[in-house]
């Protein structure tokens, strides 16, 4: 299927969503929202890389979009949450993991989007702001979940009330990103990581992110339980089974990304 806002590349078991707007509107929500249920339904994907063309990674909503609808402007924006929100869902809940690769300013919902992957490969002249303050605005896009998971209450605050720019080289100190590389080499290094991750246990992956969302609301047993109840499933399962035999005959193993 071709998109106007974005594009989707499916090879070798890596999915590449490239960005091609710099600002969200509804129907490049819409796009997203697509391509995330794509991604989740097709089996031959087994790792995901959100890339963008732009001059910015992503400058968030589309403010010059919401003045022209005047006083419609909420409802055009509980619209747009629809599918941005149904999108950063989609990604979280699905087994494959998912790498952002900025090159430059993520800032608003494009800011919540990087950082809601499983993986962040920044450049060099990469940034990251909060700026939704600066219009009079409140957070979206799952900034106001992640943020303080990743990096803490106050210093979530720090970027989402003050808007204060965040450089590379400070979100990877912070737990913003995992990498920073050289300008230019981002979505080299975040192919080179998806590679890997796309011949590995996709449904063990997927364990392991249910596991860590469901670690700040889970007591000590309940968080054990459901430990031991994935790991019995991944046991029998594929993946599991292939691990196994691989180990006991001592060669590597070869995953299919099934359970």
């Amino acid at each position: 299927m071709s998109y106007e806002h974005l594009s989707l590349e499916i090879n070798n078991s890596i999915a590449h969503i490239t960005l091609k707007r710099i600002a969200m509107h509804t129907p490049y929500m819409k796009e997203l929202l697509d391509v995330a249920l794509r991604c989740d339904e097709n089996d031959d994907v087994r790792a995901i890389v959100i890339s963008s063309d732009q001059k910015l990674f992503c400058a968030g909503g589309d403010l010059a979009y919401l003045a022209e609808s005047g006083g419609s402007a909420a409802t055009k924006l509980k619209e747009m949450t629809v599918y941005l929100h149904s999108a950063v869902s989609l990604f979280n809940r699905m087994d494959k993991p998912t790498i952002a690769a900025v090159h430059s300013m993520a800032a608003g919902a494009g800011m919540s989007l990087a950082a809601q992957c499983d993986f962040v490969i920044a450049g060099e002249k990469a940034g990251f702001m909060g700026s939704y303050t600066a219009a009079g605005l409140s957070p979206d896009g799952s900034s106001t979940y992640f943020l303080p998971r990743l990096i803490g209450d106050r210093r979530a605050k720090e970027m989402l009330i003050t808007n204060r720019k965040v450089s590379a080289q400070e979100a990877l100190d912070w737990g913003l990103v995992n990498q920073v590389v050289e300008a230019g080499t981002e979505l080299e290094a975040a192919m080179t990581l998806a590679k890997q991750l796309a011949q590995g246990p996709t449904a063990s992956f997927g364990s392991v992110k249910q596991l860590i969302a469901a670690s700040s609301t889970e007591s000590l047993e309940s968080q054990m339980a459901l430990e031991a109840e994935l790991i019995g499933e991944n046991s029998v399962g594929t993946d599991g089974q292939e691990g196994i035999r691989a180990f006991v005959e001592k060669r590597k193993a070869e995953f299919k990304g099934k359970q």
